[in-house]
């Protein structure tokens, strides 16, 4: 589980491959993210907007944006959570996310950005050894 708090807002991100809708001699590599975002602040917020950096083992970096996240901009009351799950498909065994939400103040109109924590894509058998 990788987890960052930004302005009272926990972000928890928890990834799994999914061999099931691989096809590694097609370079095709997909994984499955779980993320919770939790309000611990005292005021009310909505998630406005997405900013997503992937890169995959070859360097190659996409980058996605757009409104809310799976067709939702869900609001936050104090100690609220939101949950949901997506995919990312690459093209490499392994890579890394990382990214951030806009957040808005219900009660005063500011924007703010949250911290998505960086993440890593690696396939079970790809486990990393440091010496």
């Amino acid at each position: 589980m990788y987890e960052a708090v930004t302005k009272d807002i926990r972000v928890a991100v928890e990834p799994h491959f999914m061999p099931n809708q691989s096809d590694p001699e097609q370079h095709q590599y997909l994984w499955a993210y779980h993320i919770e975002i939790v309000n611990l602040g005292e005021k009310t917020v909505q998630l406005k907007d997405r900013f997503w950096q992937i890169s995959d083992a070859n360097g190659e970096i996409q980058e996605v944006t757009g409104a809310g996240v799976v067709g939702e901009q869900p609001i936050l009351q104090p100690g609220e959570r939101f949950t949901y799950t997506s995919g990312c498909p690459l093209k490499t065994p392994s890579g890394f996310m990382v990214g951030k939400y806009t957040m808005i103040n219900k009660d005063d109109g500011t924007l703010f950005d949250v911290n998505i924590p960086a993440f890593s894509l690696d396939m079970p058998d790809m486990a990393r050894s440091y010496h």
